[in-house]
């Protein structure tokens, strides 16, 4: 496995020093599959594993209560797991360069280790601290298991650049060796010559905090749709594989009323922290197809979740200016509107649209949507409605959504809202016949908008359509206690079609003509002509109804 290695220095006798090392946690919030963590064991008389408190997860943007509260929960059973072993975490505040400027001194550390971070911010943050340990002596071993593969194979097998479509990354994947297996879980056995100096007042000075302790107010917080940590993600993941009779038929997962609801079988929150290796989740996958079929070996369809996951961290792992759109290479340059109130509303569940609004509902409250749920407010936003920033979305996302990382959550936005990996932009989400169709009894949106609850089924999508009797009767007044649809999505969805062709048009003029020439992936570039002439055919023959998107990409977020 290809990792990195710096050498520590030696005593002023020429010999190495006795071996003391710390595992950094960041993601890989586990036990099994770190093969960072199992290197900071090997012949080492200490070991003491940290976790940094550090605004690096807060990023740019807010982050809500419910990813806070799944990141305590997954550290508090981390440092239960620990425990077991006799260890115990250490959960330290600060920025890491200060933390580990003191603790490499006042621990006489010898040897760091942690999971490579395949992101852009995290390796330049990474770099810092190994430059730091280089100057005070200390040994620094980097492993990747955050993903499926090294995304550095990935990118030395397509000339050192990222694959921008999904079926290049297929043919790249074909060509490597699978993903490697899972390594063993830390035992008791493997600490047998090592051990973690734990102080009677350990829980005073490196406990786990709780959310008040953070300054968060917890009166209004409803239960957890997932619990964090470790011991969680496994639980689930063997009840996600209990689904024998799927992977027998192996038929994609079916959108019905009850998915748009949280199951006890998701996994994403879990690989987003590293609660759950995404290698031990791909192999349990294929061994279990390959005792259904008999041996057969799977397609690579079987690892769709997975595979989508890693050609967005691909497509973003040396692009720093991946979560927007200046400077970023791969991102069409498109004119949006800037417009706060209708962001506002947007984000806030207050368009007027039952199913939009459910759905932002939901996200604010339990922290996880349907991965059709998703491409829904994500199309209504952009190019579909609003004409506003995937940039504004992907922060609204990033702040809520438990499963959003930086590289997936920004990838998704890009190619929905048709800004890079050239979706089909003549194709437009419905606010409402897609949620009639999703769940016809409108169940959802009377869970997440009690207001609604009284209105029939044929009015609950489009509330406004009912008589002021129906209205009354069902004690909601649009309008009044529940907003006017904020725009005409027949009309809007017409105009912001044309938009997006001739941005699309100007794209391909400049490319053709000038000779100007951006880095997008040359063989999609020939799709643009043909997408134009479908977008003019479309728009002089189609009805709202055929606005509806039946095609394209789904970025899976089932699991």
């Amino acid at each position: 496995m290809k990792g990195k290695v710096t050498s520590p220095k030696k005593t002023s006798e020429g010999t190495m020093p006795k071996k003391n090392s710390i595992h950094w946690f960041r993601k890989g919030l586990r036990l099994h599959d770190n093969p960072a963590l199992l290197e900071a064991l090997k012949d080492s008389s200490s070991y003491r594993c940290v976790y940094i408190l550090d605004p690096w997860f807060a990023g740019s943007s807010q982050v809500g209560i419910n990813k806070w509260r799944f990141l305590l929960e997954s550290l508090e059973d981390l440092d239960s797991s620990l425990r077991k072993l006799n260890s115990r975490l250490f959960v330290i505040r600060g920025q890491p360069a200060d933390v580990f400027s003191r603790i490499f001194k006042e621990w006489n550390i010898t040897q760091l280790t942690f999971e490579e971070d395949p992101e852009p911010y995290g390796k330049e943050r990474d770099a810092a601290i190994c430059a730091l340990a280089a100057e005070i002596g200390v040994q620094v071993v980097t492993k990747p298991s955050h993903t499926l593969y090294d995304l550095r194979h990935i990118l030395e097998a397509n000339n050192n650049q990222p694959p921008l479509t999904y079926r290049r990354f297929q043919s790249i994947l074909s060509g490597l060796l699978p993903p490697p297996v899972p390594l063993e879980t830390v035992t008791a056995t493997m600490l047998k010559h090592t051990h973690t100096p734990v102080a009677d007042d350990h829980d005073d000075k490196y406990g786990v905090p709780s959310l008040e302790e953070l300054g968060f107010d917890t009166d209004n917080l409803g239960p957890a749709t997932f619990r964090g940590g470790e011991s969680e993600a496994l639980a689930r993941i063997y009840r996600h594989l209990e689904r024998k009779a799927w992977v027998a038929s192996f038929e994609r997962p079916k959108m019905s009323p009850q998915s748009l609801f949280p199951s006890q079988t998701g996994l994403s929150p879990y690989l987003r922290f590293g609660c759950l290796s995404p290698r031990l989740f791909y192999w349990k996958l294929t061994e279990l197809y390959k005792k259904v079929k008999k041996g057969q070996e799977p397609p690579l369809a079987l690892h769709g979740q997975l595979l989508w996951r890693e050609f967005f961290y691909t497509a973003a792992t040396n692009n720093p200016n991946f979560d927007k759109m200046s400077g970023n290479s791969i991102c069409v340059q498109i004119p949006w509107d800037h417009n706060p109130e209708a962001l506002a509303k947007w984000a806030e569940g207050q368009t007027g649209f039952p199913w939009i609004d459910a759905i932002m509902v939901q996200l604010k409250k339990e922290g996880w949507i349907h991965h059709l749920a998703r491409h829904a407010v994500a199309c209504f936003l952009t190019r579909g409605d609003l004409w506003i920033s995937w940039e504004e979305g992907m922060k609204v996302f990033d702040e809520l959504l438990l499963d959003a990382d930086w590289s997936v959550n920004a990838g998704m936005w890009m190619w929905l809202s048709c800004s890079a990996f050239f979706q089909q932009f003549f194709h437009c989400y419905c606010p409402v016949n897609f949620g009639k169709r999703a769940d016809p009894t409108g169940d959802f949106v009377r869970h997440y908008l009690p207001a609604l609850k009284g209105f029939p089924t044929q009015y609950i999508y489009e509330p406004w359509t009912a008589p002021e009797a129906v209205q009354k009767a069902a004690r909601c007044i649009i309008g009044k206690d529940y907003p006017l649809p904020m725009v005409d999505h027949t009309h809007v969805s017409r105009v912001n079609m044309e938009r997006m062709r001739q941005v699309y048009k100007h794209l391909l003029v400049s490319s053709s003509v000038s000779g100007y020439k951006r880095k997008l992936d040359p063989p999609k570039i020939p799709k643009v002509d043909m997408f134009l002439l479908k977008a003019n055919m479309f728009t002089s023959t189609s009805s709202d109804d055929d606005h509806e998107q039946t095609s394209g990409m789904r970025l899976e977020n089932k699991i």
